[in-house]
């Protein structure tokens, strides 16, 4: 099996498996779940992005002085486009205890569910293009890096579900585009395959930008969602979901190594 077919594969499975499980749990409102991958998902990212991707590029060729001005430019930008609304990360839905006020996910709504498609495009592209240069590093990365794709995208996706059924979509109405806006991520991998592939230095350069996303999503948006807790019986059971993807990305990891 190709490189390519791989990374098509992969992006296509993190699609449909993200959207597919995001719907059901928007569609049954299962929010304690939702509460639960998010703090998942942190340590996943944080994990892979700091074990794994940054090791590999500073482990290059590449100069480690080039490769920080690199992640310094890639996590400005992520903050720049979200500033922009080109891309946005969301994981708030009615009654999932972040002590919003009722109708907040309707407020967030207000200016229509397009402009949420749209950054989702953007954004999942992006995600393709991340799973694209783990694969071009070996196949055990780009597993790892499509699986810490995935648990970030399933809280992902719920709340975009939810901005778009409060938008005045219908749930089939939300799921069809929501996979639209998802496919983009096949593209992605396939724009990011024929652009590392013909230039194999460039690769360092993408997985410390790769490493700059997952940084800046559990950072800026998983993290910052829990901080804003302040009792200690909520807290530490969310401590220990973090520390539980931790966990679960180190033993695959090691389990990956093993072979």
């Amino acid at each position: 099996m190709t490189t390519l077919t791989l990374i098509v594969l992969a992006n296509l499975m993190s699609t449909l498996l993200s959207i597919g499980l995001a719907a059901l749990l928007s569609f049954r409102l299962l929010a304690g779940l939702v509460d639960k991958l998010v703090c998942i998902s942190a340590g996943l990212l944080l994990t892979v992005a700091f074990t794994h991707l940054l090791p590999e590029a500073f482990h290059s060729e590449a100069d480690p002085f080039a490769l920080g001005w690199v992640m310094l430019g890639a996590v400005l930008g992520f903050f720049l486009l979200e500033k922009a609304a080109l891309i946005h990360h969301t994981h708030h839905h009615e009654g999932d205890a972040h002590h919003h006020h009722h109708g907040h996910d309707a407020h967030e709504a207000g200016r229509g569910g397009w402009p949420i498609l749209i950054g989702d495009s953007f954004h999942n592209f992006a995600d393709g293009m991340v799973i694209a240069a783990a694969f071009l590093l070996d196949w055990k990365a780009g597993l790892l890096a499509t699986l810490a794709v995935m648990a970030h995208e399933i809280p992902h996706e719920v709340g975009d579900f939810m901005i778009l059924l409060n938008a005045g979509f219908t749930k089939r109405k939300a799921f069809v585009f929501q996979l639209i806006a998802g496919l983009s991520a096949v593209l992605g991998g396939i724009v990011g395959y024929f652009l590392l592939d013909t230039s194999q230095a460039m690769l360092p350069y993408a997985l410390m930008v790769a490493a700059a996303s997952f940084i800046y999503i559990a950072l800026s948006d998983l993290l910052p969602e829990m901080m804003r807790r302040r009792s200690l019986a909520r807290s530490l059971p969310e401590v220990g979901l973090i520390l539980v993807g931790v966990v679960m990305a180190a033993v695959l990891m090691g389990a990956l190594h093993a072979h």
